[in-house]
């Protein structure tokens, strides 16, 4: 009872402490990655908090499933290298012992993972994918930059303003170019104003200001000057894309016969798997053998690791062009992978090891007659 609460008290502070450190790297990239979006006039800047909280909850189950193995490898590793390992092995506790407390401490976070990887990470995307459709949709003043022409292509039009008032949507000294009936159209005011109307449709209308309309290179032109005068900033239409096999829910894809359907449904189930036979294979690779050095343990689980990804990923695939079943997909890889957890355990477990010589036993010899 006293090592379990003692396992339990360690996992807990490293799972924290992991879990903290990889969620700092992936806020990290996304950030860095939706900046360069907001800079380039892709994203709005007003949009990046929601599109992170999309893109770091999709990643969530994949985030948890890393934290959940390295914690466990990291506590054992530290128990063999501190030598309580031994204390417990001689105090009458198998290898064996670990695995109801660490999979006890695991259940809270299998559980995550599996309502991530079937329900959360799905809504993320499909949430993010909306979000980001009706971003490019507004097409308004919101994405205008002071001192930099935007270009609107649905509207045909190029606005430059030189400041923006964020508090009532005014601007001042604005240039809108535009090309209407084959003849370009220049329009300059002191200042203007946002405006919706109550069918949605967005206005930008311009105060003290003039017009001039006619055709390149000719003496063709018209110049306006008014007092007020609207321009309606015709938003894009959201086209409707074609939803990604990531955004469906997951009732949809066990009913859908699509092979892209069933490679992302294997997917999804196989996170969670793939997280259980994880948290059992660092329990035996945890073992530091102070001969081959203290990191050569680490290294072996993170080629594991990386095997095992890889051969997820090769699986999916697989599926996706209609050369593996999807129940057959699912039982390979992780099957291969929990005979590997039997055969470390095993090879752990045994006095001579599991890949030793079988060193023949000599015969005594007679004893002579003296």
């Amino acid at each position: 009872m006293i090592f379990r609460r003692s396992l339990v008290r360690e996992l807990t502070a490293t799972a924290v402490g992991l879990f903290l450190i990889l969620l700092a790297i992936l806020f990290s990239n996304l950030v860095l990655r939706l900046l360069a979006d907001a800079a380039g006039g892709v994203v709005a800047p007003d949009g990046i908090l929601a599109l992170l909280g999309f893109s770091a909850l999709f990643y969530f189950n994949i985030l948890l499933s890393v934290a959940l193995f390295l914690t466990v490898l990291l506590t054992l590793s530290r128990w063999y290298r501190d030598s309580e390992m031994i204390v417990w092995f001689t105090s009458g506790q198998s290898l064996t012992a670990w695995l109801r407390p660490i999979l006890l401490f695991a259940t809270p976070f299998l559980a995550a993972i599996v309502v991530l990887s079937l329900y959360l990470s799905p809504w993320a995307e499909r949430h993010k994918v909306e979000f980001e459709q009706q971003m490019k949709a507004r097409q308004d003043i919101s994405v205008v930059t002071p001192g930099l022409f935007r270009e609107f292509p649905r509207a045909n039009l190029v606005v430059y303003v030189e400041s923006i008032n964020p508090l009532d949507n005014t601007v001042s000294n604005v240039f809108l170019h535009s090309i209407e009936d084959k003849r370009d159209a220049t329009t300059v005011a002191a200042r203007g104003k946002l405006e919706d109307m109550p069918d949605g449709d967005r206005f930008i209308v311009l105060e003290h200001g003039r017009r001039y309309q006619g055709t390149p290179g000719t003496t063709d032109y018209r110049v306006v000057e008014f007092e007020r005068l609207g321009r309606r900033i015709e938003p894009s239409e959201v086209r409707s894309v074609p939803t990604s096999s990531k955004a469906l829910p997951t009732e949809a894809l066990l009913a859908s016969s699509d092979r892209v359907g069933r490679a992302e449904l294997f997917w999804r189930i196989s996170v969670p798997i793939s997280a259980l036979v994880l948290t059992l294979l660092a329990i035996p690779l945890a073992y530091v053998d102070p001969r081959v050095g203290r990191s050569f343990n680490f290294f072996s689980a993170v080629f594991l690791y990386m095997l095992y990804s890889n051969c997820l990923n090769i699986v999916q695939s697989l599926i996706a062009q209609g050369r593996l079943p999807l129940w057959a997909g699912l039982a390979l890889p992780h099957l291969v992978a929990l005979s590997i957890v039997v055969a470390l355990f095993r090879h752990q477990l045994s006095v001579a090891g599991l890949f030793a010589r079988l060193v023949p036993a000599r015969r005594a010899a007679p004893a002579g007659p003296q």
